[in-house]
């Protein structure tokens, strides 16, 4: 049977757990369990079921034993800024709550009295959103859980201390922090310090490619799995996918769109953009493999899409994404509506919210399933658009392709919509470039595959994107 690398992936709709090798230089990838992730409202908040996704990861582990494959490691990754705080004990203190969870209301203006906006961006160099883990801690202040925490581990990191009882912070995911000092890659700890949060949580940095630690015995003779051990791969899932782009340096800039229930659109930096421009044209310094800054916007993704459908459903209007998309590709709508507004975050009705926006700014309003779909394509195409004409504005030399990744590079109206604002060619694919990304970094840890250049050669080889070329330019 094959050696493999595992990856554990964890979205905030699914996991899976995917074993891939490579073979004749190609990546082989196969799906060996997947499983669920749901969000828990319980008492005031909104929580992950952390106890179950472990259990779910788990048995994926042992599903690959038992498919006789040879490990040769493990690597997880998962969605940024949520977290689980360990005590002294070692033992969890709580289910890490969900960044959409109410808890961080008017923190930012409550942090803002502590330290200096623009000096904050200057090191930090990310995005300021309510949903960031600096500003969940600090609405903790003062709380049981926060006074009684030994270790800040964010979810790839607590997934990998239950595997393996070492606790520390990766790079990628820590960087999404907002509490990064961005070009010196660690903690910032004036900002720590000045916000008063327990210096003793912040663990030790390790970056992409390190050996986190070894399976603990008894989750070894659990999944029979012995003795492997666990890589720290691009943990942010964004990380892992941007390091499976297809680009390689003779192709020149380049930018990335990940594409799921968040966009993250930007480019690959050596080292951060930290100016004011950059701050107030909202773009976010966050890590990547190699030690490379992801320079790029947070933007809501699919997101709104995915609430639209499951709204449709519970109504008993069910459609799915195969009817869909063709009846908006025909559609004859063109209002916009801002994706990134907080009117889009998460309302009780998203169809309805997107109407009355339209209907407040004169725009025609969607009459049904389609015009409602094409709304959002086309808006999403325009929030895609202004990232590109902020990026360009801020490199000395204009973006040339656009590489869209992940799921949402299978939505070729969104694609086709995307290169026509953009006035650039669109590249789709790989659709499963943050296992592709996760696996291939096992692989550079273990010496298989020698550099982050060559690993994107290996998924040259392995993947032929489609391109979509601008229309009436």
């Amino acid at each position: 049977m094959n050696n493999v690398y595992l990856a554990a992936d964890f979205g905030g709709g699914s996991g899976r757990i995917i074993a891939g090798w490579i073979e004749n230089g190609h990546i082989v990838m196969e799906e060996v369990h997947r499983f669920g992730n749901r969000q828990v409202r319980l008492g005031d908040h909104i929580y992950w079921d952390f106890p179950a996704l472990f259990e779910e990861m788990k048995t994926g582990l042992k599903a690959a034993g038992t498919k006789g494959y040879k490990v040769k490691s493990i690597g997880v990754d998962t969605w940024g800024v949520d977290f689980g705080l360990i005590d002294r004990d070692g033992q969890l203190l709580g289910n890490p709550v969900c960044y959409r969870d109410g808890r961080t209301a008017g923190m930012q203006k409550e942090v803002f009295k502590k330290i200096d906006l623009k000096e904050h961006y200057g090191t930090t160099g990310i995005q300021v959103m309510d949903i960031n883990t600096l500003f969940q801690l600090y609405s903790m202040k003062g709380s049981a859980q926060l006074e009684a925490a030994e270790h800040l581990l964010f979810m790839p990191d607590l997934f990998s201390y239950f595997l393996t009882g070492t606790a520390n912070n990766e790079y990628s995911i820590a960087s999404t922090s907002e509490l990064l000092d961005a070009g010196k890659r660690e903690w910032s700890w004036e900002t720590i310090k000045a916000l008063g949060l327990p210096e003793r949580i912040f663990g030790k940095i390790i970056m992409p490619g390190s050996i986190r630690g070894t399976l603990r015995s008894e989750i070894a003779a659990e999944t029979g799995l012995h003795d492997v051990n666990v890589v720290a791969v691009g943990s942010h899932d964004t990380a892992s996918a941007v390091a499976a782009v297809p680009a390689i340096e003779a192709d020149g800039h380049v930018a990335f769109l990940s594409s799921g229930t968040w966009s993250l659109l930007g480019v690959e930096l050596e080292n951060p953009i930290l100016t004011e421009e950059a701050r107030l044209a909202e773009f976010t310094n966050e890590g990547g493999v190699g030690g490379k800054i992801r320079f790029l916007q947070n933007i809501t993704g699919l997101w709104i899409l995915q609430r639209l459908m499951a709204e449709w459903k519970e109504r008993g209007e069910e459609v799915t994404y195969s009817e869909l998309i063709p009846a908006a590709a025909q559609a004859n709508m063109g209002s916009i509506i801002p994706v990134a507004d907080a009117a889009f975050m998460n309302p009780e009705s998203m169809e309805k919210a997107i109407c009355d926006y339209c209907a407040s700014t004169s725009q025609p309003v969607p009459a049904n399933k389609a015009e409602t779909a094409r709304c959002v394509f086309v808006s999403l195409a325009a929030k895609y658009r202004d990232a590109i004409t902020g990026v360009n504005d801020l490199l000395q030399e204009p973006l040339k392709r656009l590489h869209i990744i992940g799921g949402g590079s299978q939505n070729d109206l969104l694609n086709q919509l995307t290169a026509d604002a953009l006035g650039i060619p669109v590249w789709a694919g790989p659709v499963e470039a943050t296992a592709m990304g996760n696996i291939l970094v096992q692989a550079m840890a273990s010496g298989e595959v020698a550099d982050i250049a060559e690993l994107r050669e290996v998924v040259r080889r392995s993947v032929t994107p489609r391109i979509f070329e601008p229309r009436n330019q």
